[in-house]
């Protein structure tokens, strides 16, 4: 595996590259400390398998670069590793098409679960998202996905309990919805899968040899299936339904 790293304080810089070159053997790591160096790095080489892109970079913002790389490079998947762990940066990050986003706060063994999800066409989200209120963590204007919704007949997890852990499972009469509760046909399915990829209408109809049109219904029924108005809340609602695997979000991409 080949990664390029971007975080500009050396300290950092060093240790990220030694906790990721021990993923595996292979494991390859060209560490940068700008935005400017990651740019001439993968002018030059663009066949990197993975980013990882801190957000605090001294010479740009690191949302900006992110809508950048994943514009110029679409092939490659970026991971976000930073000190912030804001449910707001969380979701503009995935919105921005972040295939993951890890706290520095986190512990290797979760960082290398995240890469090696990631690099198995998994989407990583924190175990820290899961079971938060996101309408009060968020402040763009969406409304709460419908999977994280409380309520008496809502059959699911109260969208403002703590953060789900190992001492905190949902007891045995509550009800933890499952992507198959969705009933989402196997061409959905396909949609939604690129949908989590960060993929637009086009590159999906690319990808499925279908017309725009007919993935911009696609993703309509998708959205409408899980109760949401956005990609984003997607990728929230079916990290909500996916709390039980150990607070990870594992929608596993079609093989290529």
């Amino acid at each position: 595996m080949k990664v390029l790293l971007v975080d500009d304080h050396p300290l950092v810089l060093s240790a990220l590259q030694q906790v990721i070159q021990r993923v595996g053997s292979g494991t390859t790591v060209m560490g940068v400390d700008s935005a400017a160096a990651a740019r001439a790095a993968l002018a030059q080489d663009s066949d990197y398998d993975l980013v990882l892109l801190d957000l605090a970079l001294g010479d740009a913002d690191g949302f900006d670069v992110l809508v950048e790389f994943r514009a110029a490079y679409p092939a490659v998947p970026v991971v976000v590793v930073s000190a912030s762990d804001r449910a707001s940066d969380v979701i503009r990050a995935i919105d921005s098409g972040a295939m993951g986003f890890v706290p520095k706060r986190s512990s290797h063994g979760e960082l290398h679960e995240a890469l090696r999800m990631v690099m198995t066409g998994a989407m990583y989200v924190p175990p820290s998202m899961l079971g938060l209120d996101f309408s009060r963590a968020v402040h763009m204007g969406d409304t709460v996905p419908g999977v994280m919704r409380s309520g008496p007949d809502s059959g699911f997890m109260a969208a403002d309990t703590a953060p789900l852990g190992p001492a905190a499972r949902p007891e045995p009469h509550q009800k933890v919805p499952t992507l198959a509760d969705v009933g989402l046909t196997p061409r959905q399915s396909e949609v939604l899968s690129l949908l989590l990829q960060g993929l637009p209408n086009k590159l999906i109809a690319r990808q499925l040899n279908l017309s725009v049109e007919t993935v911009k219904d696609h993703v309509a029924a998708v959205l409408r299936a899980l109760g949401v108005s956005s990609r984003t809340q997607a990728v929230l609602a079916v990290s909500q339904m996916t709390q039980g695997q150990g607070g990870s979000f594992a929608w596993r991409l079609p093989p290529r």
